[in-house]
């Protein structure tokens, strides 16, 4: 429990009942998109061990990240966080930066796609192009926006593609783990060769 009073926890099916609905009503209170009990199940029976949340001692529920690791167009892993949400009075506090940090890291673990020409590893996102909270926490963490999607979400807003491309240990180290390199090469990977 950290000191001021929360605990993180990695969500597991035998949990459904006592943590679905409050992942239901923490995200559709704060995510535009109205999500039907099935794409929850959808990720959380698949990719429950990349769901973490966020209680207080009395196990309210603060915050949760929903995330994703598998194939992408049939080749390597890619990961993918796909909802994310924080009680509104409770943010500001890093409760939002750990729980992603915590889905980035098995994301990591499992080897997220690695690129055969540059060695790093790809995880994305959406996020409305109106939540500048998002915007700012996610390129904190190293996020880039590479695309704008006109008109993504139901209600009409455009969102922005976000990808983090990291090698292991210049991420590693950014974030302050103490298993990473003690110096990150910090130079350009060399393009493919020509055919």
């Amino acid at each position: 429990m950290d000191d001021d009073g929360l605990h993180y926890v990695r969500y597991h099916s035998s949990k459904e009942s006592t943590y679905l609905a409050a992942i239901r009503q923490l995200i559709s209170n704060d995510l535009s998109e109205p999500y039907s009990i099935y794409v929850y199940r959808y990720f959380l029976y698949q990719w429950g061990d990349l769901c973490f949340l966020a209680l207080d001692k009395e196990e309210n529920m603060l915050g949760v990240v929903i995330s994703k690791l598998e194939p992408h167009r049939g080749g390597p892993l890619r990961g993918y966080i796909a909802m994310l949400a924080v009680e509104k009075l409770h943010r500001g506090k890093g409760i939002a930066t750990r729980l992603v940090r915590m889905a980035l890291d098995v994301m990591i673990e499992r080897d997220a796609e690695e690129d055969m020409y540059t060695q790093q590893i790809q995880i994305a996102l959406e996020t409305e192009v109106t939540n500048t909270a998002a915007m700012k926490l996610y390129e904190r963490l190293g996020f880039l926006r590479s695309k704008r999607l006109h008109r993504y979400y139901l209600n009409g807003n455009s969102a922005y593609r976000l990808v983090l491309l990291v090698k292991e240990s210049a991420f590693t180290s950014r974030l302050g783990y103490e298993d990473a390199d003690e110096e990150a090469d910090s130079s350009q990977p060399e393009p493919p060769p020509s055919a």
